[in-house]
């Protein structure tokens, strides 16, 4: 072998081996959601442990009014863009109502699309009770799958729809259920949306793999929020769960506020602006 030896990244890959250690050994692993190679790479400067290219983009990228809208196409375009920005990060694609609206054969495509064309190492996708057929044709085809369940935003049409789930025994019965079926078929995630703590403590007590929360509750292996919601720059209000971290929203428009000003009132382009001509010799721009 010549040339140089490769040096050691200074972040961990995390993979599924990985995120298993990280629950066995009692830590929680921190999941955002990106769309774009600059917010992956700040995620994995920061030390995110996983990166979800979610069909939030819809709403908080996009701006429609639920997630329905976003193509295929563009997410993993987008994916490609996230993992070059974060190649240690464990990434997962989110499969859009394009795909699960095109049957089991559509959702495969896609899950296929987000690992072989984006370089995903899972896919997400919103589950029922009956999918359980679905995870293990995901699974058969090689690709680790994660099932979405209590709150499914595609099933939602407007936002003012979205509303807890597993709120009574019943249901949280029903949920453990569906969870335990889901890992029998070879999920080798969970992610649980809007259930309170009580739902989410009883998937992790019943079942041995990683559970993430979105809005769940402390009980969860990892958690994830909307990394626009977290930051301030998406114009929807948050859900309760969200923490603000910061207020980017307002510190993008004050700053574009200014180069407006800047540009009405002439101080901007300046001199130190503006590009200089080479020296050359007497005469060179000349008329001929």
């Amino acid at each position: 072998m010549t040339g140089e030896a490769a040096k050691p990244s200074a972040k961990p890959h995390v993979d599924l081996p990985y995120l298993r250690q990280m629950k066995a050994a009692g830590r929680k692993f921190a999941m955002l959601t990106a769309y774009d190679y600059p917010t992956a790479a700040a995620a994995q400067a920061a030390g995110v442990h996983s990166l979800l290219v979610g069909d939030s983009m819809g709403t908080v990228l996009l701006g429609h009014r639920n997630t329905r809208s976003v193509p295929l196409d563009l997410m993993v375009i987008l994916a490609e863009a996230v993992r070059r920005g974060a190649p240690e990060v464990y990434l997962i694609g989110d499969l859009p109502y394009e795909c699960m609206a095109g049957g089991p054969d559509a959702v495969v495509a896609g899950a296929c699309r987000f690992r072989d064309e984006a370089g995903c190492d899972a896919i997400k996708f919103e589950a029922d009770s009956e999918h359980d057929a679905l995870v293990r044709k995901l699974v058969g085809k090689g690709v680790e799958t994660i099932a979405h369940l209590g709150l499914r935003p595609q099933s939602v049409l407007t936002p003012d729809g979205y509303r807890a789930q597993a709120r009574d025994e019943n249901s949280i019965r029903q949920l453990v259920q569906d969870a335990r079926r889901m890992v029998d078929a070879g999920a080798a995630m969970l992610l649980l949306e809007a259930v309170p703590s009580e739902a989410s403590q009883a998937v992790v007590d019943a079942l041995d793999v990683p559970v993430v929360g979105c809005g769940a509750g402390p009980a969860c292996d990892g958690h994830v929020v909307v990394t626009y919601d977290m930051l301030g720059i998406s114009s929807i209000p948050p859900p309760r769960f969200v923490p603000r971290l910061a207020q980017l929203g307002s510190a993008m428009q004050e700053a574009m506020g200014r180069y407006v000003q800047a540009i009405t009132d002439g101080t901007y382009p300046g001199p130190e602006h503006a590009y200089r001509l080479r020296k050359s010799a007497p005469g060179a721009l000349a008329p001929p």
